[in-house]
């Protein structure tokens, strides 16, 4: 019987450590969105910060402005949802296919 937890907790400490390392992938991760048939671009970094915006200038015009910030957030969602389909997809390699709750942490 304690053959087996010691089993667990090993497995769970080789679990945790692959974790964090691909955590740290995560954080390397850089993908980019786009909206306006690539008019406007957005690049985000794996924990979601914003790391650039790209602006064609025939969008650079008063009369423009509301549809140039439309664009703007529509390259960000679009970078967003690229952005947690990588880490999902890392996720899924570290775990190998066993669903952990979001927010899920080791140790336990």
């Amino acid at each position: 019987m304690f053959g087996d937890l010691g089993k667990m907790m090993k497995q769970a400490q080789e679990l945790q450590a692959r974790m964090a390392e691909a955590q740290d992938d995560i954080s390397r991760i850089e993908v980019t969105g786009a909206s306006g048939a690539g008019l406007v671009s957005v690049r985000l970094a794996g924990k979601g910060e914003l790391r650039a915006i790209s602006i064609d200038p025939s969008l650079l015009n008063a009369e423009e402005a509301e549809i140039l910030e439309d664009l703007v957030v529509a390259a960000h969602n679009d970078a967003r949802i690229k952005l947690d389909a990588a880490i999902a997809e890392k996720m899924q390699q570290v775990t190998g296919g066993l669903s952990l709750p979001a927010g899920f942490k080791l140790p336990f």
